[in-house]
């Protein structure tokens, strides 16, 4: 380091910027993430308490109709998706500015440490896939939202069918 040309001090502090950005929207996307689970689980749990009331034998329980259970699964439904789109759009952003924070790297900073990491991350070829690749936490938070829209979409063709 001690023949690199000194930083330019703003350069240095838009860097600084740039990181501060990513650890925030990665703040926010896990707030938005705990949001959408808490939701997501407290509407499941009424679907659940739905379902049961409908199938009940006692006839001391009110037994409600197909229509609430189709709306709550509409509902659910619409929440995965736009829980998931989030989820997209702050990959995006993210993937958007690691971009940056790498090229001032690349052609203003001594050290890249950003390249490094993704370089360490992904560098064993010689494992297996399930040990080889990193596991983003983007890919990996994204299948809950699925998960769940795929059990509105199916309690909602069961109430269909019936």
């Amino acid at each position: 380091m001690g023949d690199s040309p000194p930083v330019d001090p703003v350069v240095l502090d838009l860097y600084k910027v740039a990181v501060e950005q990513v650890d925030r929207i990665s703040g926010r996307r896990a707030t938005a993430n705990s949001y959408f689970l808490t939701i997501n689980t407290g509407l499941a749990a009424f679907v659940g308490l739905l379902a049961a009331a409908t199938d009940a034998s006692s006839e001391d329980l009110p037994k409600p109709d197909g229509v609430a259970l189709l709306a709550t699964a509409g509902v659910g439904a619409i929440l995965s998706l736009t829980w998931w789109l989030l989820l997209r759009s702050y990959r995006d952003l993210n993937r958007a500015k690691f971009k940056v924070i790498t090229e001032i790297e690349k052609e203003h900073l001594p050290v890249r440490i950003f390249e490094r990491e993704w370089e360490f991350l992904k560098s064993d070829e010689s494992l297996p896939w399930w040990k080889a690749r990193y596991a983003e936490l983007g890919f990996v938070e994204r299948v809950v939202p699925l998960l769940f829209f795929a059990v509105y979409l199916m309690l909602g063709a069961r109430v269909l069918m019936s």
